[in-house]
């Protein structure tokens, strides 16, 4: 292991990784502030929707722990490097793309640079700093992601109207120069005790998470008949192999990417179900909450980034705050506090959805709902992490980062299927003698919505756009109410 002690870098290598993963997290923001723009330039369906999101986090699920653990072997600095490269590489592939196909395949490869980066920069942190200086830099390393994180719709709703919606990628160009540039000074670490490859499990972890989300997804189109009962049946036995083939390779003591093991201490089995049921309702409703705003409603991106923005202001505060709260209550506490708080804004936000829904209507529900994030995140990891014996706490890290980004997956395509289905039924009702129309809303998730000219039929489009979007915000707090609950079966800090 390398150490500032040994090699004396100040405080540069801790903003140059901090800095590489804020551009890679905030990215997915600015993003789905830009899909109506996309929409309507590329003509996309609501599917493609779903999958330029979904694959990139599924991307970087599957290979999170392969990767982090190979860039533990030949190195943190050249693996973090590789994986910006890749990232800035796929975000030129994407700010040029002419057709969803092209992409979605860019989304492919951004996922793959984000599994080779962001691992690298929290065992980066850890490899280099120590004692107070550590506690320091993680510190740091939050405060800089959050911040980041809370201009990213400002950002993203800025280059969008101004500039178009290329720039939501070309933006990465310039900063991504910079990190890489950055990261010359940052000193190479390794720990060649990581282990091996694990060939059959990382397969299996690919085949099982897409074939469900490929089910979810495309089910609508399929009207699901086949091949969407295969898909599903294709994603049950893949993850039942995967169990099967972890825990023999266990016993056998050959490398593995998935330590089953950990299932079985109390806290990492339960905080790991919340942090997928968290990961379900945040990044389904960051998706489906800026496509209604300007497709339904009429909105701006900037207009839209602006009032997204307040969700990720309310995450930035309430991480503020936890550090003083955590004195006061446990931290199982701070987290039902928080899952409670996003409960409240995903109702809130169903219920005050209308057809003539203001900016500042949303904005203390989304406020709510983004600092109940801020005090769930900012504990999660520590509650689900708090029984894993020190030796193991790499694979428990790893392994639950890849539970909530599989998550994320799930709820964009599950969150995304029920507006879909919503808009279909709810068109259907209101214009039973329009289906071609009904079917150009539900398939474009809406944007067709500013394309109808006739008042009185477009009124009804978007009072369809509304139920459907509150029945997508009422999925995501019921959603949430059963996160609550695997919050009650996590260990109190009495029995921790």
């Amino acid at each position: 292991m390398v150490s500032l002690n040994q090699r004396t870098q100040g405080w540069l290598p801790l903003f140059v990784l901090a800095i590489g993963a804020s551009m890679i997290v905030i990215d997915s923001t600015i993003v789905n502030v830009a899909i109506p723009a996309i929409i309507a330039d590329l003509h996309l369906t609501a599917t493609d929707v779903e999958w330029i999101n979904s694959i990139y986090s599924l991307m970087f699920a599957a290979l999170l722990i392969p990767l982090g653990r190979t860039g533990d072997v030949r190195g943190r600095r050249l693996m973090f490097m590789l994986g910006i490269g890749l990232f800035l590489a796929a975000s030129v592939l994407a700010a040029a793309s002419v057709s969803a196909a092209m992409l979605i395949a860019a989304r492919v490869v951004q996922g793959v640079g984000a599994s080779m980066a962001v691992p690298m920069t929290l065992a980066g942190i850890n490899a280099l700093y120590t004692g107070s200086r550590r506690t320091i830099a993680f510190a740091v390393w939050g405060s800089v992601i959050g911040g980041m994180a809370a201009v990213g719709p400002l950002t993203g709703g800025w280059l969008v109207t101004d500039f178009g919606w290329r720039w939501a990628f070309w933006v990465n160009v310039p900063i991504g120069l910079l990190v890489l540039l950055g990261a010359l000074r940052v000193p190479e670490s390794r720990d060649p005790s990581a282990g091996g490859w694990d060939v059959p499990g990382l397969l299996l972890s690919v085949i099982g998470p897409f074939s469900l989300v490929f089910g979810l997804i495309e089910g609508q189109r399929y009207d699901w008949a086949m091949p969407i009962p295969l898909a599903f049946c294709v994603a049950a036995v893949a993850l039942t192999a995967l169990v099967l083939v972890e825990r023999a390779r266990a016993r056998a003591g050959r490398p593995i990417m998935l330590d089953l093991s950990l299932l079985s201490i109390r806290s990492f089995r339960y905080g790991g179900a919340a942090g997928m049921v968290v990961s379900i309702g945040e990044f389904g409703l960051i998706l489906i909450v800026p496509l209604f705003l300007q497709t339904a409603i009429g909105f701006t991106a900037l207009q839209t980034g602006m009032i997204i923005a307040a969700m990720a202001v309310g995450a930035f505060i309430a991480g503020s705050v936890v550090p003083k709260l955590a004195r006061l209550i446990s931290p199982r506490a701070i987290v039902q506090a928080g899952l409670g708080l996003e409960v409240i804004g995903a109702f809130g936000i169903a219920w005050v959805l209308s057809p003539h829904v203001g900016p500042w209507t949303l904005v203390p529900w989304l406020f709510a709902y983004g600092f109940g994030m801020g005090f769930a995140s900012a504990q999660l990891t520590g509650v689900t992490l708090a029984g894993v014996p020190a030796h193991k706490s790499g694979r428990a890290s790893g392994l639950q980062s890849s539970i909530r980004q599989v998550g994320a997956a799930i709820g964009i395509a599950a969150l995304g299927t029920v507006l879909v289905t919503g808009l279909g039924s709810a068109m259907t009702q209101k214009l039973p003698d329009r289906p071609d129309l009904a079917r150009a809303v539900r398939d474009s998730g809406g944007a067709a919505i500013a394309a109808i000219r006739d008042p009185a039929t477009h009124a009804l489009a978007v009072e369809a756009s509304v139920s459907a979007t509150r029945r997508v915000m009422t999925v995501t707090g019921l959603v949430l109410l059963f996160g609550v609950g695997a919050t009650m079966l996590l260990p109190g800090k009495e029995e921790a």
